[in-house]
C-alpha cells in the first residue's frame, strides 16, 4: 500500500483523473483492479498513479502520464476496456474521467 504521494514528475505532463463511487461487494473488482494497475505500468509514458477511497465510498485515483499518446494507449488497451464495461455494468454506481494537461507542479517530503 503506498504511504505517499507520486513525486510531481517534469512537468509538461497530463493527469487522468477517475472518480466513482462503487457498488456493493466486491464482484471481482479487487483483482481486475490489481491487473489494471499492472497492464497501465507497462505503457511507455505512466508516470505513476496515486488513488483513495473514503469510507463513505468516494473514489479517486490519478494517473500521471507524460502525453497524450501514452494516455490513448491506455484507453484502447482491450482488457482495459472489458474492464471499463464491467465497471458500468457491475462496479460503478457513478464516476467521471477528468484529463488535463499540468504545466506547473511542486511536492514536499519531510525528512
Amino acid at each position: 500500500m503506498t504511504t505517499h504521494p507520486v513525486r510531481p514528475p517534469v512537468p509538461p505532463y497530463y493527469t487522468v483523473v477517475f472518480t466513482s463511487v462503487r457498488t456493493e461487494g466486491d464482484n471481482g473488482y479487487g483483482e481486475t483492479a490489481d491487473r489494471m494497475d499492472e497492464l497501465v505500468r507497462e505503457i511507455p509514458g505512466f508516470l505513476g498513479l496515486d488513488s483513495a477511497r473514503t469510507p463513505g465510498g468516494l473514489g479517486i485515483s490519478v494517473g500521471y502520464f507524460r502525453d497524450k499518446d501514452a494516455i490513448e494507449q491506455w484507453r484502447t488497451n482491450m482488457e482495459h476496456q472489458a474492464a471499463q464495461q464491467r465497471g458500468k455494468a457491475e462496479w460503478y454506481e457513478s464516476y467521471s474521467v477528468h484529463i488535463a494537461k499540468v504545466e506547473r507542479s511542486h511536492g514536499f517530503e519531510r525528512g
